[in-house]
C-alpha cells in the first residue's frame, strides 16, 4: 500500500480527503494539521507522495515544501491552496512541487492527479535503474560504458554513454535537445550544445555497422534513436 502525507490544517477537510483516498484509491494516508506536525512525520516514516496545504499555522506549504525538498529530491509533491494566484503557481513550481490543485476541488481530481504522479514516479525509478539497453543489433551497457556488436566492443566515454542512455530511454521517440544538455551538462548554453553535436556525431559513428539503427534530428525538437 503506496504512503502519502497529507498536510491540511481544516480538520473537516482533512477527514473528508483522509478517508476518501483511503477508501477510494487504497492509500495508506498520514494526516498532519500543521507544517511542523507534517515535516515532523516526513522525517519519521517513508512517503510515496506528499500533499500540501499552503494556507497552515506554524509553517506554510511552502515553506514544507523547501525543507522536505533538502530531505528528498524527488519526492513527488502535490500543494493546494484556496488562492489561484498566478505568482502562487509559479512559486510552487519553482519549490519543485509536481502539480497545483486549487481549492474548492472535487476529490476525484485530486485522486486523478495523484495516480498521474505516482505513475510518473515510478517510471522515473524504472529509468534510473535501466543500465542495459538492445540497439539493434548492438548491445550497451552503460555501467561499463561499453557497446558491443559482433563480438567488437567500443569503449565510451561517461559523456558518450550518459547521452546514448538518454536516447536509448527515449528509443523511436524525441529527446529533446534542452532535456539532453540540462540533464548531462546542467546547462543548455551554446557552447554545452556544440559539444553535444560532437558527441552526437561520434554515437552515429559507432552505430552505423547497423542500418536499422539511426540517430536523426528532429528539426526544432531534439533527437531520436530510430530503431526499425
Amino acid at each position: 500500500m503506496q504512503k502519502i502525507l497529507l498536510a491540511e490544517d481544516d480538520p473537516n477537510l482533512g477527514d473528508l480527503l483522509k478517508d476518501y483516498l483511503e477508501l477510494k484509491g487504497k492509500f495508506d494516508i498520514t494526516l498532519a494539521t500543521d507544517g511542523e506536525k507534517a515535516l515532523e512525520e516526513f522525517r519519521k516514516s517513508e512517503f510515496d507522495l506528499c500533499i500540501f496545504d499552503v494556507m497552515m499555522p506554524k509553517k506554510d506549504g511552502f515553506t514544507l515544501g523547501k525543507e522536505v525538498r533538502k530531505l528528498n529530491s524527488t519526492m513527488p509533491i502535490i500543494f493546494a491552496t484556496a488562492k489561484g494566484m498566478m505568482e502562487d503557481k509559479t512559486q510552487a513550481f519553482e519549490l519543485g512541487g509536481d502539480d497545483y490543485i486549487t481549492k474548492p476541488f472535487r476529490v476525484e481530481e485530486l485522486l486523478l492527479r495523484i495516480n498521474a504522479l505516482l505513475k510518473r514516479a515510478s517510471k522515473d525509478k524504472e529509468e534510473e535503474l535501466a543500465d542495459k539497453f538492445e540497439i539493434g543489433s548492438y548491445f550497451f551497457d552503460y555501467t561499463s560504458q561499453i557497446i558491443t556488436y559482433k563480438g567488437q566492443q567500443q569503449k565510451l566515454s561517461t559523456k558518450e554513454a550518459e547521452l546514448l542512455r538518454l536516447l536509448c530511454l527515449k528509443k523511436n521517440d524525441v529527446l529533446t535537445r534542452e532535456e539532453a544538455l540540462k540533464k548531462i551538462w546542467h546547462d543548455d548554453n551554446y557552447f554545452t550544445g556544440r559539444s553535444m553535436d560532437v558527441f552526437l556525431s561520434k554515437l552515429r559513428k559507432y552505430l552505423k555497422e547497423d542500418t536499422s539503427v539511426e540517430i536523426v534530428n528532429v528539426h526544432g525538437r531534439g533527437y531520436k534513436l530510430l530503431v526499425s
